[in-house]
């Protein structure tokens, strides 16, 4: 038999669920774990050496899509699922399983769902770390709680980093990534001008590094903003990589530098040396999960709001951290050995 894994959508959730992977691989190493997961978080599964199979779920934002659902469920139907952990909380994203008549289905309760699920934790502690918050599904069923939880882990293949650096004509040498996008809204994100500082700063200290800007396109009006502030060489890459080769380059990175967001946390998996610049959200719920991971947050009164947008228009938490100081946090993790 095997087990469906929903996965969440965003990607940093999608990492920190990598350790329930790993434990129910533990559990029951021969029971195939497959990853259902919208396009955009496939490549997080395909790092994973847990998952035996990628499928890609019907998904676009905010709609049912219940036709799509239910086809698809209907081909799993058949294909010997006999267990389903549903990470997101949404009731649609429950539905699968449902439609699908996988025995076991295990989630929180979250939005409405009691009835799609067979098995949900009793309670659950609030603002818990994800990582946690995700692993203890892996206890529902009957299986010993774990004496700790490890942290997430993704694995590279040092070749497809090396094709990425040829096609983008990234010579070889050492390079700094600069991940300045955030998804959830401009109250996580590091001001331009502090990361073009740091570019500079960068620049200046270790001529022979390469420093490179990756994320999305929705990103690149932010990213052209550090190029166009900068005084040294800052290669804009956003928008310019499938994700997957953006992957394939955090894992080869000697640093990186970036705001609370998912490619922090792939980083992060993927063991790189980081400095993690922290401002609406808590790093004692959603941390970079690494050794080599350097987390700046400076816990003001107001902090953590969990806002998009500063409710007090100064982002003070974030325009106050220097860019000196992350510089020292980045160098303090990159003499760290892994």
């Amino acid at each position: 038999m095997r087990t469906l894994i929903v996965a969440p959508n965003w990607i940093g959730d999608a990492v920190m669920a990598q350790p329930l992977l790993a434990l129910l691989k533990a559990y029951e190493p021969k029971r195939p774990l497959d990853w259902l997961a919208a396009p955009h978080i496939l490549p997080v599964g395909a790092a994973m050496t847990e998952i035996d199979r990628l499928i890609e779920a019907p998904q676009r934002h905010g709609q049912l899509q219940l036709r799509a659902r239910w086809t698809l469920a209907r081909k799993l139907g058949h294909a010997g699922y006999d267990r389903a952990y549903i990470l997101p909380n949404s009731a649609k994203s429950a539905l699968i399983p449902w439609f699908a008549g996988i025995r076991e289905r295990i989630g929180y309760r979250g939005e409405s769902r009691s009835a799609l699920l067979t098995h949900s934790p009793d309670s659950v502690a609030r603002r818990a770390p994800m990582v946690e918050h995700y692993a203890r599904l892996a206890n529902i069923g009957g299986a010993a709680a774990p004496a700790s939880i490890p942290q997430p882990v993704l694995h590279a293949d040092p070749a497809r980093a090396a094709n990425v650096r040829a096609q983008l004509q990234i010579p070889p040498g050492p390079i700094i990534i600069l991940a300045p996008g955030a998804e959830f809204g401009p109250a996580k994100r590091w001001p331009a001008r502090h990361f073009a500082a740091l570019a500079d700063r960068l620049t200046e200290s270790w001529p022979q590094v390469q420093v490179v800007l990756v994320g999305s396109m929705n990103e690149r009006p932010i990213a052209t903003e550090i190029t166009t502030m900068s005084a040294g060489p800052v290669r804009n890459l956003c928008g310019e990589t499938a994700l997957g080769d953006a992957f394939a380059l955090l894992a080869d990175a000697d640093g990186v530098v970036s705001n609370d967001s998912g490619l922090m946390h792939v980083a992060a998996a993927f063991g790189r040396p980081q400095a993690a610049v922290f401002g609406s959200s808590d790093p004692r719920h959603t941390p970079p999960g690494s050794a080599r991971a350097q987390v700046l947050w400076l816990q003001l009164d107001c902090s953590p709001c969990f806002e998009r947008e500063c409710p007090l228009g100064h982002t003070a938490c974030l325009t106050q951290i220097e860019p000196e100081t992350v510089f020292e946090a980045l160098s303090h993790a990159m003499a760290r050995q892994g």
